[in-house]
């Protein structure tokens, strides 16, 4: 059974910086593609960046592309977004998730979810 554990938000203030973890369990976690997504408050929750399975592509949402970086380590099961010049609108909880069909980069088709991670830019 797939269980993705997320970890590093927090509050920082606009310009800061974070590094998201989420720690895959239970499965081939280098076989797959990876990606994490967020939701604001009263909002739909969007795709924020994917990475494919050996790491050597990688998708990004526009609003999001040039400060963020999605990565991952194979051999410790675990993705990350290292997010820089943060802004006010980059708030929301974000979620990891992993595809059980595609090694190639998507925006859609994510079977299993982290619980999420709240992330506040606030002054």
């Amino acid at each position: 059974q797939v269980r993705l554990v997320e970890s590093g938000g927090g509050l920082v203030q606009p310009g800061g910086s974070l590094r998201l973890s989420c720690a895959d369990s239970g499965r081939t976690f280098s076989n797959y593609a990876m990606a994490w997504f967020r939701q604001a408050p009263g909002k739909e929750r969007e795709f924020v960046a994917s990475i494919s399975w050996r790491g050597a592509s990688t998708y990004y949402t526009s609003s999001v592309k040039g400060r963020f970086t999605i990565s991952r380590d194979n051999a410790k099961n675990t993705v990350y977004l290292q997010m820089n010049s943060l802004k006010p609108e980059d708030t929301a909880a974000y979620y990891c998730a992993a595809s059980s069909t595609s090694r190639l980069v998507t925006t859609t088709g994510y079977d299993y979810w982290g619980q999420g991670t709240q992330v506040t830019v606030s002054s």
